[in-house]
């Protein structure tokens, strides 16, 4: 497995599993046979996954059986945005902590830099947080700064060996890195050919801060088209560069995102395609494959929290 070396000194594997949408039934067989079988070294969880539990049963199963030893995995997992108090970070924290069976994390990330009002206290995974009257979110008084104070508490307390951010845009990373004592390691955001941030990305390696890109291959359900469903693994030209290497869509789709240097993350609880997306260490994509795959940008999002928020993140 190849490694991106993060800005800590901590080593974190290029590939790994996401979670994100894994059944609850499914998600502990999946990591099992991730771990165990197909040779992955890196797991990506959230608490907002609603699946830690199960995951962590697994955990617990493998690095009991000596199958897999915990230190020779990189597992992530993530604050939710109703846990972004100063008081709730470390709880949020160890709440996950004892979902997983673990007693320490890889790497801890904001979720999203936004903070929602939880519903009741105690409740860090109350989903989209308390809206007013008008069915509008409400968002309390806490900034970036208050909530990244306390997640760098978490490393010092050894909760958590490293920290970052998730779905940070360019100027809120510029506010973070201005009053940071530790700075973040990852900001993982949503890429693929159809929405490549490449300013972003490269604003963010120039800083030494390594990119994780979710989403990789697209996600159709979170978005239409007049046309119907937008399925990124079926456009014709990543079906063109797969023939070219008798490799399948997700596997070129996996390959471009590592030859960016970025981090990848596609999630399966398939057996066949979990090992199949492991498969991109046997080849190559050639610089004119890789001008054609960035040929393919749409600026299109699979996930904008204005859908869902009311809150134009992005714009």
């Amino acid at each position: 497995m190849n490694y991106i070396n993060l800005n800590n000194g901590e080593k974190m594997p290029i590939l790994g599993l996401g979670t994100w949408k894994s059944p609850q039934n499914k998600a502990g067989q999946a990591v099992e046979y991730a771990l165990v079988e197909a040779g992955y070294k890196h797991i990506d969880c959230a608490a907002i996954y609603r699946n830690e539990k199960e995951i962590g049963e697994a955990f617990g199963q493998i690095f009991a059986s000596g199958k897999v030893k915990r230190e020779d995995v990189f597992i992530t997992s993530k604050l939710w945005d109703v846990a972004h108090a100063t008081q709730d970070v470390a709880a949020a924290c160890k709440q996950t902590l004892s979902d997983l069976q673990l007693d320490y994390l890889d790497l801890y990330l904001m979720h999203w830099g936004l903070s929602e009002n939880k519903k009741e206290e105690g409740d860090f995974l109350s989903g989209l947080g308390t809206v007013d009257v008008n069915g509008k979110l409400t968002t309390p008084r806490i900034s970036i700064r208050e909530t990244w104070e306390a997640m760098q508490e978490l490393v010092h307390a050894g909760l958590v060996k490293s920290i970052g951010v998730a779905n940070f845009t360019g100027p809120m990373m510029v506010d973070l890195l201005s009053y940071a004592q530790i700075k973040p390691v990852v900001n993982q955001i949503e890429l693929h050919p159809y929405n490549q941030q490449s300013r972003l990305v490269k604003f963010l390696q120039n800083q030494d801060i390594a990119v994780t890109a979710y989403s990789p291959l697209g996600t159709p359900g979170n978005v239409k088209s007049k046309g119907g469903d937008i399925i990124l693994i079926e456009d014709e030209t990543i079906k063109q560069i797969a023939s070219n290497h008798s490799k399948s869509s997700a596997q070129i789709l996996i390959r471009w995102a590592i030859q960016r240097n970025t981090i990848v993350i596609p999630k399966s609880i398939t057996p066949e395609n979990i090992k199949n997306n492991a498969r991109i260490f046997d080849f190559e994509l050639s610089g004119e494959e890789m001008k054609l795959v960035e040929g393919l940008e749409r600026k299109l999002r699979f996930v904008d929290p204005w859908g869902w928020l009311g809150i134009p993140y992005f714009d």
